[in-house]
């Protein structure tokens, strides 16, 4: 058995066979919200994503991301936000943990700067295309109760191989 374990390992770590080997790229979408996200000024909201990013090294990806969140109640401005992150995936079947720091713009209302941490996973659908639903926390700096978020979206995931 343990045999087995270090075969299955050993092929695991082998850099030319994995998605989250250095040098690949990354384009990816995902839904959030969906009254799946809460926060202390809002009941429903629904928001889409887009993010590109590059694997550094084996296993950590650096990703720039921008999105759009559109929320239900009048108490809370549509939000639009801009930021860079990264992602260190655990194993090479795609368990990954995230960190980012988006620059937030809620129209005519407020600006704020909110890190945030996730972790999803990646489903591969095929040799490129994932399913990636995470859990995700936003801390707000501009006012915590308000407006720090933590939630689950569920995104699609392009893999781009030099082949």
């Amino acid at each position: 058995m343990t045999a087995l374990l270090l075969t299955i390992t050993a092929s695991a770590q082998r850099s030319d066979i994995g998605p989250f080997d250095q040098g690949k790229l990354y384009i990816g979408g995902s839904l959030t919200g969906l009254n799946l996200s809460y926060n202390g000024l809002n009941d429903l909201s629904i928001g889409v994503a887009a993010q590109a990013g590059y694997t550094v090294a084996d296993n950590l990806m650096l990703l720039g991301q921008a999105s759009f969140q559109h929320y239900g109640s009048d108490t809370m401005a549509d939000e639009f936000k801009v930021g860079v992150g990264g992602r260190y995936y655990i194993i090479q079947n795609g368990l990954y943990l995230g960190a980012n720091c988006n620059l937030v713009h809620a129209e005519h209302s407020y600006n704020d700067i909110r890190p945030g941490v996730e972790v999803g996973y990646a489903f591969f659908l095929s040799r490129t295309v994932t399913v990636e639903p995470a859990i995700y926390y936003d801390q707000s700096f501009k006012k915590h109760s308000d407006y720090s978020t933590i939630g689950l979206k569920v995104g699609i995931g392009v893999y781009l191989f030099k082949d």
